[in-house]
């Protein structure tokens, strides 16, 4: 037996009334409930990262959380990011360090360094590959994005100043 269970989900800051299988996950149901389809499912084990969204502001694996358990928490997904159109500097800084290429592993990837940089101004390489050690990427090689992410805190630390 499989009953629904009614819910509202803070989504990107907006709520959704969703009815939904207590199992079924919170990649599924921003994806086909929701339709928001930028949290890519990769493994479905919560090893590669691509389901990463922010939950209460902090990186989660979507594919390993049951909505059901997301009522009362704020989820933010990567079609939260860019705001009116513009690139969030970390964004920014993947396209000009060419920090990414097929692009199935990039919205995991903003998510987790959305947060990081927010909390750590000042990271350093070593720092930096040891929280990407979290997101795996199968193209780019990984030094790409270490000097996004490098790029994109120095952009944040002049627009604070």
């Amino acid at each position: 037996m499989n009953d629904a269970v009614s819910l509202c989900l803070t989504v990107n800051g907006r709520d959704h009334e969703v009815s939904v299988p207590p199992r079924k996950l919170l990649s599924d149901v921003l994806r086909e409930d929701l339709g928001l389809t930028g949290t890519h499912v990769g493994c479905e084990h919560g090893v590669c990262g691509a389901c990463t969204v922010l939950i209460d502001g902090a990186p989660s694996r979507a594919c390993l959380t049951f909505a059901v358990q997301m009522e009362g928490h704020e989820v933010t997904t990567i079609e939260a990011v860019a705001k009116d159109g513009a690139l969030s500097p970390f964004q920014q800084a993947l396209h000009e360090a060419h920090g990414l290429q097929c692009g199935f592993c990039t919205p995991g990837i903003v998510m987790t360094f959305e947060a990081y940089l927010r909390d750590h101004p000042n990271p350093h390489a070593e720092e930096i590959r040891d929280v990407l050690s979290g997101n795996l990427c199968r193209c780019t090689g990984y030094q790409a994005i270490v000097s996004a992410v490098l790029k994109a805190a120095a952009m944040l630390r002049e627009a604070r100043a």
